[in-house]
C-alpha cells in the first residue's frame, strides 16, 4: 500500500528521490518504489537513515545517549544495502547516515538540500494521533505531514 501527500504527477520531472528510514532497515517495496520515481527522470535516488540520538544528560550532550559503534555500521550497512539494490535495478544512487534527535526535521531538510523532489519511507500501519506522536516508528508520517513535496509512504506489512 503506497500513499503520497502533495502533487507529485506522472509528468513531472525529478532533480532527485530520498528514500529514507527513521533506523529500520528499507524494506524492497521501498526501494522499488524510489525506482519507479527515479527512473523515467533518470534522477540519482539519495539513501538516507538517521541513528538515533536519545537525546541529553541536563541539556549537555552525553555520550551514552549517543548511538553505539554497533548502530553506526548496522545503518551503513542498511544503506549500503539498499544502494546496490538501486543500482542493480539501473538507478543512479547514493547515500548516507546521520545521528540526530530530530528524525522529520533532518530528513525534510536533508531533501531540502539535496533538491529532492520526492521522499520515500516505509512506514509502520497508521497509529492514532495522541499515541503516534510518542512512537518513534511513526515518524515517516510526520515527514508527510512536514515536507513540501510528495511523500510515498510503503505500508510495512
Amino acid at each position: 500500500m503506497t500513499s503520497a501527500a502533495g502533487g507529485a504527477g506522472g509528468g513531472e520531472r525529478l532533480s532527485g528521490v530520498l528514500l529514507a528510514s527513521e533506523g529500520p532497515p528499507f524494506p524492497a517495496a521501498a526501494v522499488e518504489r524510489a525506482a519507479e520515481l527515479a527512473r523515467p527522470a533518470k534522477a540519482t535516488v539519495f539513501v538516507f537513515s538517521v541513528a538515533r540520538v536519545w537525546g541529553t544528560s541536563l541539556g549537555l550532550p552525553n555520550p551514552g545517549l549517543l548511538p553505539t559503534r554497533q548502530e553506526w555500521d548496522q545503518q551503513r550497512k542498511q544503506v549500503e544495502k539498499a544502494v546496490k539494490a538501486l543500482e542493480r535495478r539501473g538507478v543512479q544512487a547514493r547515500g548516507h547516515v546521520l545521528g540526530t534527535r530530530k528524525a522529520t526535521k533532518r530528513i525534510v531538510g536533508e531533501a531540502e538540500r539535496l533538491g529532492c523532489g520526492a521522499i520515500v519511507m516505509a512506514a509502520d500501519p497508521p497509529r492514532h494521533r495522541l499515541v503516534a506522536d510518542l512512537l518513534w516508528s511513526q515518524e515517516p508520517y510526520r515527514v508527510q505531514r512536514r515536507a513540501r513535496v510528495p511523500v510515498h509512504l510503503v505500508v510495512r506489512k
